[in-house]
This record gives structure tokens, C-alpha cells and sequence, in this order.
């Protein structure tokens, strides 16, 4: 069986296992004040070039999430995101379980668009009855998004500048952070973003870990008690080493660039391999996850070998399949793929 289902199929980058096991035997504080986590924070300032930065590792994308937005939001306050945003569509209402309401806008192949966010919060304000309603206080995205897709510079800016007219947050879901960032049609990079979010995360689940994701509070700007808010949602972890010493391992001589890389290399054979092959993409993803149409009985037949998802139907006669790579994938499952295509 081929596996392209997602990016967090396999287990660990080895360097990162072999850190874990170079230093299992050492005596360390606990719920995150070790050693290696601050020495995994440092690494991070640095390569975001904010040396003020607070940082705070949590251990997977959905906690991360709803603490984040949980501490950063007043009770009456909401977070704006696109359609298909993973907070609104694909985490079980998390966010609105923390009793913050998620304001989901139109998507444009995944992305919010800056003007709208703006006419959004225009009309609100100019609403009288407002008081009786929802305040946006935050606009969550996802770089890459749900498809693959990815935020230019200058569009990250511009809603970093309708933020800061409205008086919001700009949190930035960086889960696949990593492929995002090594795409060759991404201008951004760590510390244009640490300049532009008030919040983001660098993700290591699907980027090489066995766990964890790297809150970055850019600005030394990380929520009064924090702890407590991130004990309070059952997401300190005691042995808060496991995730620090990952991303100790991880942006150790620019570890997390390399395996990011490899997985956008992987994802551009599978797009060469389906235009060669005569297939349709759904949508042109410069990153790690591809969209392409397939015939049904095409998709039929390749289920039996190969695991991939199954995104949406498109019409009667055919299907929008997803396949994901990652830092972990074999060339050679490509070229099966291939043949079996």
C-alpha cells in the first residue's frame, strides 16, 4: 500500500528520535521550564529574528488552536475565518466550545481577502444593534490553507494593516508552516511573518516530529497567565521536554528547512506525474498537498492500493482526490504511483 493520505502518517525525522534518545536519561525541570526547551525557544528567536519573542510548545494543531484564540479573546469577542478554514470546518467546534463564536467569510481558493475582512468590519461597526452581537476580535488564517495554497507577502500585509484598524489579532495557523515556507512561489519567510502576525505557530506534527507545534508570541506579547489558560484547557503537558527537545533537534542546523524542502520536491513530481498522466488539478497548490480530478473508476481502482483522500465530489462521472507529501516521503513511492496510474 502507497501512503499519500497525509503528512503525519509516519513517526519522526531520526534526528529528532535521536535527540529524544540522546537525552532521555537526563534530569530536567518540568511543564516546559527544561533545558531544551528554552534552548529549542532561543533557536526559534533566532531564526524569526525576534529576539523578544515569547514561545510556548503545545502538542498538537486543534489544542493549539483553541488555547491560543481562547486566551487572546475577550468573552464577547470572535474570530474571523474563511469558509474553509480548519477552525470552522474541520475541528469538531472546538473554538466555539471555548465560547468564542467563529465569523466565517468567503474563501478564494482557501485565502481570506483583506478588503472584505475590512467591509466585514465596517458594516459592523456601523451596525447600531452591534451591541447585541458578536465583536470580531481576531482574523485566524492558515498559511499553507486547506488547499495548499499560499499567502503572498503583501497579502499578509494588508490584513495585518485591517487588524490593526479594527483593533484585531492576526493569528497565523502555521501546521504546515514548514512546506509553506520552502515553496518556490512563497515570498515569505519566519521573520516577515513575526513581523506581520500578532500570533502564529510553527508546526512540527506534520513537519517532522512525533508531536508538538512552537507558539510564537512575536512581540514578547504572549497573554497575561498563559500557563494557566494552557492548564486550564488540559493542554500542559508535564513532560513538556518531549516537545522541546523535538524542536531543539529540528532547527539545529536548519533541520526543518531541509525535510520542508524534500516534501515540496515530492509534491512537484506528483504534480509533473499527473499532468503527464493526463489528469486535471482542482488547483494549482505550490505546496505539499495536490488536488487532482480522476475519473471514478479510476479512483475505484486506485483505492486498492494507495491511500490518498478523498476531498469532493466534482460531477457525476468524476472526484477530487487529495494526495499529501511530506518530509518522510520515498521517491520511489512516487514512481509506483506511476505505474500504477
Amino acid at each position: 500500500m502507497l501512503f499519500f493520505e497525509s503528512d503525519y502518517t509516519e513517526g519522526a525525522h531520526p534526528a529528532v528520535l535521536a535527540h529524544l534518545n540522546e537525552t532521555n536519561l537526563v534530569t530536567v525541570k518540568s511543564y516546559g521550564a527544561d533545558i531544551y526547551s528554552a534552548s529549542a525557544a532561543d533557536k526559534i528567536r533566532a531564526a524569526c529574528e525576534a529576539p523578544q519573542a515569547d514561545v510556548v510548545f503545545l502538542t498538537g494543531g486543534t489544542q493549539t488552536n483553541l488555547t491560543v484564540i481562547s486566551a487572546m479573546l475577550r468573552p464577547y469577542e470572535g474570530v474571523i475565518a474563511a469558509e474553509t478554514g480548519h477552525i470552522n470546518a474541520h475541528e469538531a467546534g472546538a473554538i466555539e466550545y471555548t465560547g468564542h463564536k467563529v465569523l466565517s467569510l468567503p474563501e478564494h481558493e482557501g485565502k481570506l481577502d483583506a478588503a472584505e475582512v475590512a467591509a466585514y468590519c465596517r458594516g459592523f461597526y456601523a451596525d447600531e444593534t452591534r451591541e447585541h452581537m458578536v465583536f470580531p476580535g481576531m482574523v485566524y488564517i492558515s498559511h499553507p490553507t486547506e488547499y495548499g495554497t499560499l499567502y503572498s507577502e503583501a497579502e499578509l500585509a494588508a490584513l495585518s494593516a485591517v487588524c490593526h484598524e479594527f483593533g484585531m489579532s492576526l493569528f497565523m495557523d502555521g501546521a504546515r508552516l514548514g512546506y509553506g515556507l520552502m515553496s518556490e512561489q512563497s515570498d515569505l519567510s519566519l521573520p516577515r511573518i513575526a513581523a506581520l502576525c500578532d500570533v502564529f505557530y510553527i508546526g512540527g506534527t506534520k513537519v517532522g516530529t512525533l508531536c508538538g507545534e512552537a507558539v510564537v508570541f512575536p512581540r514578547g506579547n504572549k497573554p497575561l497567565h498563559f500557563l494557566t489558560t494552557v492548564k486550564q484547557h488540559g493542554a500542559l503537558l508535564a513532560k513538556g521536554r518531549v516537545v522541546g527537545v523535538q524542536f531543539d533537534a529540528l532547527f539545529t542546523d536548519g533541520l526543518y528547512f531541509r525535510i520542508g524542502r524534500h516534501a515540496i520536491e515530492m509534491a512537484n513530481a506528483l504534480k509533473a506525474l499527473f499532468l503527464r498522466k493526463g489528469y486535471e488539478l482542482f488547483i494549482d497548490s505550490p505546496t505539499n498537498q495536490q488536488f487532482v480530478v480522476l475519473p471514478n473508476e479510476v479512483l475505484a481502482r486506485l483505492k486498492k492500493d494507495v491511500a490518498f483522500s478523498v476531498w469532493q465530489p466534482l460531477d457525476e462521472q468524476r472526484t477530487v482526490a487529495r494526495f499529501v507529501t511530506s518530509w518522510a516521503t520515498d521517491p520511489a513511492a512516487v514512481a509506483q504511483l506511476a505505474e500504477l496510474l
